[in-house]
């Protein structure tokens, strides 16, 4: 006479490790701290797209403008 069968997946007790397995590298992957060096890449990169952003902004005043332009010709005018 054959064992009971309880309804459950003729595998699931041999899957059970696989799938602990797979959860201990997901778990070990997370935990690392790979690829945290591109990370701080974008955001150092997005800062500093912020700021020269900002730049332009200030830049395009007209104040601004006849600063760097006075500065430039007495620069130009003393050599």
């Amino acid at each position: 006479m054959p064992e009971h069968d309880h309804g459950g997946a003729p595998d699931a007790g041999a899957r059970r490790p696989e799938r602990r397995s797979r959860a201990a590298r997901l778990l070990r992957r997370l935990a690392g701290d790979r690829g945290a060096a591109t990370a701080e890449y974008a955001v150092a990169t997005m800062a500093a797209v912020g700021f020269a952003g900002l730049l332009v902004v200030i830049l395009r005043g007209d104040e601004v403008r006849e600063i760097l332009t006075d500065l430039v010709r007495n620069a130009l005018t003393l050599g």
